[in-house]
């Protein structure tokens, strides 16, 4: 009887489950920010050129995106945005490495190495439904993409993929960085 019961239950569980239920992995969501880097020698070109040692980080965030953390050299990221916020700030250091001030047990005494520039990125946001199962995604009209100038930036020009761009998806770069 108690196996019946189960065997009632499951079935009455899957079939009311719809295709709404479940969020595809492949259902696009909010995008990231899709930056590639190119030769400022060779503007207005698709060359890209790698950054070496590119350690990125959001400003007033404590941990660093771990997927760009200076071990290898970059010619493209993906930046995430803030989608309670209009403007969302990251610190790109350039040939990062850390100085242990040869006291390797004393992480204080640490400090970083490197040429940091400091972006900001405002847009507007935009919210989109998606279905049951995904909810909301956020896109990002009318971006702009400023360094903070500090008198050593390494970025020497940036240039969008359109005017009044718009970030719905992640397939082609949406800013060109040139170095």
């Amino acid at each position: 009887m108690k196996k019946l019961f189960l065997l009632l239950l499951l079935m009455v569980v899957s079939s009311n489950c719809e295709r709404d239920d479940i969020c595809d992995e492949g259902k696009v969501t909010t995008p990231r920010l899709y930056i590639g880097f190119y030769d400022i020698d060779l503007i207005n070109s698709d060359t890209p050129k790698n950054v070496v040692g590119l350690r990125v980080q959001g400003i007033g965030n404590d941990d660093y995106l771990a997927t760009y953390s200076g071990s290898s050299p970059l010619n493209e990221i993906y930046l995430p945005l803030k989608t309670t916020e209009d403007q969302t700030q990251y610190s790109l250091i350039r040939d990062y490495s850390v100085n242990d001030n040869d006291t390797p047990d004393d992480p204080s005494d640490d400090f970083i190495e490197g040429n940091e520039d400091i972006i900001t990125i405002s847009y507007q946001r935009e919210t989109e439904y998606v279905s049951r199962a995904c909810g909301y995604k956020t896109n990002f009209a009318f971006l702009t993409v400023t360094p903070v100038n500090d008198g050593d930036n390494w970025i020497q020009a940036i240039q969008y993929a359109e005017d009044n761009m718009t970030i719905e998806n992640e397939q082609d770069i949406h800013v060109k960085i040139y170095h």
